[in-house]
């Protein structure tokens, strides 16, 4: 009998770790979300019955099926997802990669089965694609990816289904082994006043790598991609206009009409080994960053990369630190890409050559930006060696030279999994910069002035240890950069300092009360500069919590001690040529979504802060509100707003207002018409700004786009955009700028 037992229990347990088997089918498939291709009836079935977050592997609240095969060509999968109040289920129109906030099905796919990065391919109810790139590597997540692939979704009266299918030839894998062994989770995400991730596999809170713990899939015997090519042909033509404009007159427009052919090209050498190539390239922007204040900032802000020559296979060039900023290369005319994985190796190449050069001048208290009028030669190589599912080793060097600049960057990192709890993160770093006395001299008496020098060399180091067993968490980080090293080709504004961090955390879950989700934590860090002279030293103290209506709130407490700008712009010292100043800060935040079609969130921070113009303590008030309303299917508004107040001595300094406003209509799956207007107020007090030459900045942006995309490389757009300003000289907002634009470019995939 006992015999017996045991067998029982073997087989379930094989059962519940069993691979998931993707059977091959020769039938045609017809991706059009109805199901009815009798071909579904050769598909592997598979339910989604786990609750993995934020409730621990408990059942899940609804049915989900997915019908899973491929036929060498295409990964089939359809879904057939349940709901017990179909009035409920959250499904917008809306641009491709805007619908996380939907009711999403989808998959997440290892194709190398080395628990380092993961493709995921999400739909709503309705057909929208969400697709991104999981690295466990760097631990981040990027939508910047767009693969071409296809879904299409539709409501029933008893839920919604969603067909899709994934062309082979957008993942990498190796295509030599007689039958792939992929991991994939299949997922269902449920919003309602929880959002549930649903899942075909247990999530392990006490394991923070969620890619190794997803199943094993078998299949695609024999599958091979060919050596598939792809060329992408774009034309840009618009014209833009310019005048001044002062509180005497106006000049005439100055029209500049432009028309500019490009070529991309894509060539699969192998399955996983890709060869990009630009000649004449259109990194015209067609959408408005997101606006950002920038008043009373010391250091140069960030902005996200949206370019499809540099955003394709971006996580092979990823490391420790941020030292690839591709929005550094502002006009390239001609480049190249060589992105692959070879077993345990994976390598990636990039060379585009500049027309302007432009890097981030870094500092300690600050820093500036730099543009020569000179052509540059700019270069990143990317080497990662996996010696197994726990231990990484890599090398990274980058290149931007230009007549009379050049810096030159090499090193090594290593990522070592101790445990499914413990990791550590090292880099080393060494660069070699030059950069000409004219440089200098336009940066006159300023820290970027006298950060620039014709020989210029240092190391950089970079430790980090995490542990994460699902309740406590912790780190130590220390990051020293050297006095002369520069990333030129990264975002790294600071330079010339060392930084030594200690976080802790206690997280807590909860399935009976009002909230699911706590956390308390807290940090203590302290900055010092080469010499050792204290920049900054700093505790926080924050609060979390998760609650109804997939609300959050958080509340944090900050006691620093911070450098002010120097007292001699002619000296980097620190100490005897600065003052030290002791900011008390208090911030919240909350976010919440009362209704399916709306969200809004609050930030709040209040307190002390350095009034950098005029090196004194100040109180801060910033409250940053954003609301976003699907108003219908199609129309979507969303708003943000920025209003930043500062106040020293009793009086004013300035106040600031920054307003993004955001209409779309989705007429269906391909087109859509957006409206952006970006509005922006500053006004700064005189009588408490000595030396102040410029009281008003107001300018109002506005941008209207029409897009059909028939896939992210096949598309159209036709737009129209101004900018108009107004200053102390002038009355009113008077426009400036104005252009209007077409582009026009198709994929062909042979």
């Amino acid at each position: 009998m006992l015999r017996w037992f045991l067998l029982l229990v073997a087989l379930f347990s094989v059962s519940a770790l069993a691979d998931i088997h993707i059977p091959k089918t020769t039938a045609s498939i017809s991706i059009d979300g109805d199901l009815s291709d009798a071909a579904w009836a050769q598909a592997n079935k598979v339910q989604i019955t786990i609750n993995s977050w934020p409730s621990e592997n408990t059942p899940a609240p609804v049915a989900t099926e997915v019908l899973l095969m491929e036929n060498g060509e295409y990964f089939y999968l359809a879904f057939k997802a349940k709901d017990p109040d179909p009035s409920q289920i959250r499904a917008f129109l809306k641009d491709r990669d805007s619908v996380w906030d939907d009711d999403l099905v989808g998959i997440k796919i290892d194709s190398y089965n080395d628990q380092k990065l993961a493709y995921q391919f999400f739909s709503n109810p309705l057909g929208v694609q969400q697709d991104s790139i999981e690295n466990e590597v760097t631990g981040s997540e990027s939508d910047a990816w767009d693969g071409i692939w296809q879904s299409v979704g539709k409501l029933t009266p008893d839920g919604y289904q969603v067909e899709i299918a994934i062309p082979l030839r957008i993942l990498n894998f190796n295509d030599k082994l007689a039958v792939q062994q992929w991991r994939i989770e299949l997922l269902r995400f449920y919003p309602r006043d929880i959002r549930h991730r649903l899942s075909s596999n247990k999530i392990e809170r006490a394991n923070p790598c969620w890619i190794c713990q997803m199943r094993v899939a078998t299949g695609f015997s024999g599958v091979k991609q060919g050596s598939h090519f792809s060329v992408v042909p774009s034309l840009v033509t618009g014209a833009s206009q310019q005048r001044d404009v002062t509180a005497d007159a106006k000049t005439a427009w100055q029209t500049e009409p432009n028309t500019e052919a490009s070529l991309d090209l894509k060539w699969g050498i192998t399955p996983d080994i890709n060869l990009n190539a630009t000649i004449n390239p259109d990194f015209s922007q067609v959408e408005a960053d997101v606006a950002q204040v920038s008043m009373n900032d010391t250091f140069s802000l960030f902005f996200d990369e949206k370019r499809a020559f540099f955003l394709d296979n971006q996580d092979y060039f990823s490391s420790p630190l941020d030292l690839v900023y591709t929005r550094n290369i502002g006009a390239p005319d001609i480049g190249a890409k060589l992105t692959g994985k070879q077993q345990q190796h994976s390598f990636a190449f990039f060379a585009a050559n500049d027309e302007k050069t432009t890097f981030i001048v870094p500092g300690n208290l600050g820093s500036d930006v730099a543009v020569l009028d000179e052509e540059s030669t700019n270069a990143v190589l990317r080497y990662r060696y996996d010696l197994n599912a726990d231990v990484s080793l890599g090398w990274i060097s980058s290149l931007r030279q230009s007549d009379s600049y050049h810096n030159n960057l090499s090193g090594l990192d290593l990522k070592y999994k101790i445990t499914e709890q413990d990791e550590l993160v090292l880099q080393y770093l060494y660069s070699d910069s030059a950069y000409s006395e004219p440089l200098r001299q336009r940066f006159g008496e300023s820290e970027a002035g006298l950060r620039l020098a014709d020989d210029l060399s240092a190391p950089a180091y970079f430790l980090m240890y995490e542990h994460d067993d699902g309740a406590w968490f912790w780190n130590t980080e220390y990051l020293a950069l050297e006095k002369d090293f520069r990333a030129d080709m990264g975002y790294m504004p600071q330079t010339d300092f060392t930084k030594l961090v200690q976080g802790l955390g206690y997280q807590w879950f909860s399935d009976s009360s009002w909230w699911n989700r706590a956390i308390l934590s807290g940090d203590w860090d302290i900055s010092h500069n080469a010499n050792n002279e204290l920049l900054e030293k700093e505790a926080e103290l924050f609060l979390e919590l998760w609650g109804p209506q997939q609300s959050f709130f958080s509340f944090g407490l900050t006691d620093r001690d911070k450098t002010g700008p120097r007292l001699n712009n002619n000296s980097l010292a620190i100490d005897g040529n600065t003052l030290m100043f002791h900011e008390k800060r208090f911030s919240t935040f909350a976010e919440f979504r009362p209704l399916p079609a709306l969200y809004a969130n609050t930030e709040i921070e209040l307190g002390d802060a350095i009034d950098y113009r005029n090196n004194r303590l100040g109180d801060l008030l910033q409250v940053s509100p954003e609301v976003s309303w699907n108003a219908s299917t199609h129309l979507h508004i969303e708003v943000r707003h920025t209003y930043r107040y500062l106040e020293a001595d009793g009086a004013e300094v300035f106040t600031a207002n920054l307003t993004d406003l955001r209409f779309s209509y989705q007429f269906s799956v391909r087109s859509m018409l957006r409206l952006t207007l970006i509005y922006s107020d500053i006004v700064q007090n005189p009588l408490n700004n000595p030396g102040l030459e410029q009281q008003l900045e107001r300018s109002l942006g506005s941008q209207l786009l029409y897009s059909y995309k028939l896939n992210p490389q096949t598309l159209f757009f036709a737009g129209y955009s101004d900018n108009a300003y107004q200053d102390d000289e002038l009355n009113s907002l008077e426009r400036d700028q104005r252009s209007v634009f077409m582009k026009f470019s198709y994929a062909w995939l042979l």
